[in-house]
């Protein structure tokens, strides 16, 4: 007998009774044997959500699990960061018995540094397992244009200790020479060999002084030429070990930003300037606030000035009055009522001393006017060139600072001050712009070859 559908209010068929009562049970079992719940940051980045930086995960080649973020890079005496360079040695094919000799330098501190940073990142592209450590050429104390006098010690401008505990802590698989003849098995006439990176990579088309576009390769192509026989030299070993120098000239070689941001902000910092020079520096700079705190600036505000036009000026570069204009233009805008100034024409410092007070109603003192003493006896003592890294410290502290462009030296303080935005992590400096609100420099930035524009991808900060 078929009995006919009926629907009864309140009442649900059995069959639907099942999942509902799986549901339930499932929930309460859940509920009364739940398992301790991991912690959200565990697998989101908290910090990043809230608007903190981070650093990126660890790894056998990353950096450390703690935040980085704090160190201020900028500093002249910013400690030393070593992961990014642990993981590019970490990534090295090595050559036991290959040895670079980073030596072929000349110039100010923006050329000298760049060129030693630029050969030692060659040298672990290419696997050396040795490196000299460097020597600085001289420049002659009467005529600034002659760059290649002697050959001082490393410790001429730089802390050799820190230099050395960068390498012996985060790239063990070089050895350290003091001179070439520590070298073992050199011989009493070693034979060094000369070269020239770029050539190692077809540059057909390519501007005579633009980057090696060919960095990537330029390990495999300098080992297979190292191993070949065509060459007429031994294969390097322990017992045989090969030299090698660069060709004048290898400065701007090198797109820092290849390495990533974490290599090109951080390598800079294997050269720290000597404790003397860190001392009178800190010094200067301690006397420039107090200056300009006696003159009526509360907040101690002062601008940095490098003025570019001693007699080894090139004379394609911005001159003393376009420089002046720029410079005081920079001052009036920004409300400064002091200035310090770094140049080596001490004639163009009074003139543009006497310039400021008229134009800008702003006092302009040099290093040499706020020292004193034991002190100014110390700076004296100094060559041209270690007076320049004086005046480093003391701009790389002001409040902003006025450059030209292409000095080297006035590029490398804008990038080093540009590292106070991002860290290790900051982006590159918006070259030909009104700058990062720390730096301005004035000149042509139309030709990115004849301007030397190029300086900026090259430059280690």
């Amino acid at each position: 007998m078929v009995i006919g559908h009926q629907t009864i209010v309140g009442f649900m068929p059995r069959r639907n009774l099942l999942v509902p009562t799986l549901c339930i049970v499932l929930l309460i079992t859940v509920w009364t044997f739940r398992a301790p719940r991991p912690s959200i940051d565990k697998w989101v980045d908290v910090a990043a959500i809230r608007g903190a930086a981070s650093p990126p995960p660890s790894s056998p080649n990353g950096p450390p699990i703690q935040s980085q973020h704090d160190v201020d890079l900028s500093r002249p005496d910013a400690p030393f960061i070593g992961w990014p360079l642990q993981r590019v040695c970490n990534e090295a094919t090595w050559v036991q018995g290959l040895v670079f000799i980073c030596d072929n330098n000349s110039g100010g501190i923006g050329n000298i540094r760049n060129y030693i940073q630029t050969c030692i990142r060659y040298g672990l592209e290419a696997g050396a397992t040795g490196l000299v450590v460097p020597k600085i050429r001289k420049r002659n104390d009467t005529d600034l244009a002659d760059l290649f006098t002697d050959y001082l010690p490393f410790s001429y401008m730089f802390d050799e200790k820190h230099f050395k505990d960068a390498f012996t802590t985060n790239c063990p698989q070089i050895t350290l020479y003091d001179e070439i003849t520590d070298i073992p098995k050199i011989g009493n006439k070693p034979n060094i060999e000369h070269i020239t990176p770029k050539k190692f990579g077809n540059r057909e088309g390519c501007h005579w002084s633009d980057q090696n576009r060919h960095t990537d390769r330029f390990g495999d192509r300098f080992r297979r030429w190292l191993h070949d026989p065509k060459t007429g030299q031994p294969t390097p070993s322990k017992d045989n070990p090969r030299l090698i120098r660069f060709n004048w000239g290898v400065l701007w070689d090198w797109q820092i930003y290849r390495d990533g941001p974490e290599f090109a902000n951080s390598f800079g910092n294997i050269l720290r300037f000597n404790a003397q020079i860190q001392r009178l520096g800190s010094k200067a700079l301690q006397r420039m606030r107090a200056f300009a705190k006696a003159n009526g600036v509360a907040d101690s505000r002062f601008l940095g000035v490098h003025l570019r036009t001693e007699s080894d000026a090139l004379g394609f570069w911005p001159t003393y009055n376009t420089q002046t204009e720029a410079y005081l233009k920079q001052a009036t805008q920004r409300g400064f009522e002091v200035a310090y100034i770094a140049t080596g024409d001490a004639l163009e410092a009074q003139n543009f001393a006497g310039a400021a007070i008229e134009m800008a109603q702003m006092r302009v003192v040099s290093k040499a006017d706020i020292l004193e003493d034991d002190d100014l006896d110390e700076l004296e003592s100094l060559t041209w060139d270690q007076q320049g890294l004086v005046d480093f410290i003391v701009l790389l502290g002001s409040d902003f600072f006025v450059g030209t462009m292409p000095s080297s030296f006035s590029v490398y303080m804008a990038m080093k001050r540009h590292l106070k935005t991002g860290g290790l992590y900051t982006r590159p400096y918006k070259v030909g712009t009104e700058g990062d609100g720390l730096s301005y420099l004035v000149g042509n930035y139309e030709k990115y070859w004849d301007g030397w524009l190029f300086m900026w991808d090259g430059m280690w900060p």
